[in-house]
């Protein structure tokens, strides 16, 4: 199977997973137990997402200047931080850090 060959399958799957959503009546999507899985699962594939893209490099898993600009900007999430005061804090940390040649 080659990349393209698996990109338009992963595309076509996506299509239909959207249209047969749209086939579920209302009232089972808007019951409580539903909502709260969608609810849970998003945090789930986020959180999921920032641990990979934070630790990971190819297969293996690496601690570098990204886990500490990620812990600064949690702390400043926690202190109700604006976002751009979040951001501008994370790359800082990495940048300085890297500079100052603790991590790749």
């Amino acid at each position: 199977m080659t990349l393209w060959t698996a990109v338009l399958a992963s595309s076509i799957i996506c299509v239909a997973l959207k249209a047969i959503g749209y086939l579920i009546p209302p009232r089972v999507l808007e019951a409580p137990r539903p909502a709260r899985i969608a609810d849970l699962l998003t945090v789930a594939l986020l959180a999921a997402l920032v641990a990979v893209q934070t630790l990971g490099a190819g297969q293996a898993i690496v601690i570098d200047a990204r886990v500490p600009a990620v812990l600064v900007a949690g702390g400043l999430l926690v202190l109700r931080a604006p976002f751009l005061v979040v951001v501008a804090a994370a790359a800082l940390t990495a940048a300085l850090l890297r500079w100052a040649g603790w991590a790749a």
